[in-house]
């Protein structure tokens, strides 16, 4: 036992002395790994402390280049802006010795204003005492002749009125004595001239410039129909189409009575739809009447491609064939528009030809000499002037601009063109009794009633009926109240009183209505 302890101490011991010899020699290991590093570190600090200075050497040289570098920059800088200077400068004092000459001129020129001021009111005042000079020489002059004559001025005077008043009557009744004889010899030929004149104006066509259609009915029962309940289904069309519609006791007809031919016809055909269908009330009546209208356009733009077919016509713009188109549904003095601008071009072709022209120029000018006359709105400007406006719009040539402004001589004629399509004009539609001047007037009496209308704030519709005894005008609701609507109608009323001559009355009823739509699905 005493000696496993003895080997037991022996063995810590000699651990133990390990362990220490150990210590001792990582402390002796430690100690010259510092020392080491000292000398490293101290290397290092010497190294950089020496490349620092390099590159502190190196930045001061690169500061001292850019310093001078932007010295010189500024000192440029500095010398371009002193010679600016010294430019502005220069020119100011050119200027200075401008102005100076300048004023030394303006003193020369109000010296020399002075001057002629002066002379000026010298002969002023010389010419003054000649003047009361003569009126003392004329009064004299005048009062020795009064004391030659023994007659005042006044006295002199009424004698001389007298004197002539005498020798104007004695002329004036030889000359009335003159008249009555020429007209004595030349009575029966003017009458004979009247009366002929008379035949043919009543001989004239009268369908073509009606102002009313009539609109055959199977059966009278359909009247009742086209009026609806109180009167609402008639109501509505005048008021979609503008055309009055007049229920009498004619036998299975009715009339249509308006002055414009399309209205008239767009009405025409809505209400042959609108009988053929059986299914007559206002929502109905406005859908075929917006459908009726479209189709009266597309038939105007066929009709005008048809004429310029017709005649040879090539490269029209569809605007003008447009304008040619609607001159199917206007009359000008009772005359067709259409059918009197189709046989004006046809002459014009054939006059140019045999004048070695160019015939299809001609026709064109021809067949486009009145489309002024058909214009979409109302216009002051005349028919010529505004067909030659719309023909140089579209592209025509000179010669036939030219040949449709002047066929009214209203511009100078500057080609041949102009001349044949004026004498052809005069051909178609000037003998005596093949236009009439009345009917014309009237229309443009009926569209000057709704132009009026439409020249008041809130108005949507006008429309001149029963042969412009009443003007119909529809409102808007929404800008026109009960209240303004009355005073909308006398105003218009008293428009129509000052503006225009009329004979009898002009009835204004003024029309506004409200609705409330709504759809049940």
């Amino acid at each position: 036992m005493d000696n496993i302890i003895t080997l037991i101490i022996a063995s810590v011991a000699g651990v133990a002395v390990g362990f220490l010899i150990a210590k001792f020699f990582e402390r002796n290991n430690a100690s010259q790994l510092i020392k080491s590093a000292k000398k490293n570190a101290a290397s290092i600090i010497k190294e950089a402390n020496s490349e620092a200075e390099s590159i502190k050497k190196d930045k001061i040289l690169q500061a001292k280049e850019k310093f001078i570098e932007l010295k010189s920059e500024h000192e440029k800088v500095i010398l371009s802006r002193d010679k600016k200077i010294s430019e502005v400068e220069k020119r100011i004092r050119d200027k200075e010795s401008q102005i100076s000459s300048e004023l030394a001129k303006t003193a020369k020129l109000n010296s020399s204003l002075e001057k002629k001021s002066a002379d000026y009111d010298e002969r002023l005042n010389y010419l003054e005492k000649k003047q009361s000079e003569v009126e003392k020489l004329h009064r004299s002059q005048i009062e020795q002749l009064e004391v030659i004559s023994s007659l005042s001025a006044e006295d002199a005077k009424a004698q001389l009125i007298e004197s002539l008043k005498e020798e104007a009557k004695t002329g004036a009744m030889a000359f009335v004595q003159s008249s009555m004889e020429e007209a004595k010899l030349t009575a029966q030929q003017e009458a004979k001239k009247i009366i002929i004149n008379t035949i043919q104006r009543i001989g004239t066509e009268e369908a073509i410039e009606n102002c009313v259609s009539v609109f055959n009915l199977e059966s009278d029962d359909v009247k009742g129909r086209i009026i609806g309940r109180e009167g609402r289904n008639i109501r509505a069309i005048e008021n979609a189409t503008g055309v009055e519609i007049i229920v009498d006791d004619t036998p299975e007809a009715i009339i249509l009575s308006c002055f414009d031919s399309v209205r008239r016809e767009i009405a025409r055909l809505s209400l042959h739809k609108l009988v053929t269908d059986g299914r007559i009330h206002p929502a109905r009546i406005e859908e075929v009447v917006k459908k009726t209208t479209k189709q009266i356009e597309e038939e105007i733009i066929e009709v005008g491609k048809r004429t310029v077919i017709d005649l040879g016509i090539h490269g029209l713009n569809p605007e003008l064939i447009k304008a040619v188109g609607r001159m199917k549904y206007r009359s000008s003095y009772g005359q067709n528009l259409l059918h009197h601008s189709r046989e004006v071009a046809r002459l014009c072709g054939v006059m140019a030809s045999e004048l070695g022209l160019n015939p299809k120029l001609a026709k064109r000018a021809g067949l486009l000499h009145d489309i002024g006359k058909v214009p979409e709105t109302e216009t002051e400007v005349p028919h010529a002037i505004l067909g030659m406006q719309w023909a140089e719009k579209y592209g025509e040539k000179p010669d036939v601009c030219n040949a449709i402004g002047a066929h009214h001589d209203e511009i100078e004629m500057t080609n041949l063109l102009s001349p044949i399509v004026q004498v052809c004009d005069a051909i178609s539609g000037a003998r005596p009794g093949a236009r009439r001047q009345v009917l014309d007037s009237y229309i443009q009496r009926l569209k000057d009633l709704e132009d009026i209308a439409f020249g008041f704030n809130g108005v949507n519709k006008a429309y001149a009926i029963q042969a412009g005894r009443e003007l119909r005008v529809m409102v808007e609701s929404e800008k026109v109240s009960d209240e303004k609507a009355a005073q909308l109608s006398f105003e218009i009323s008293q428009k129509i009183q000052t503006d225009m001559t009329y004979p009898g009355q002009v009835k204004v009823t003024v029309i506004r209505e409200t609705r409330a739509v709504n759809i049940a699905k």
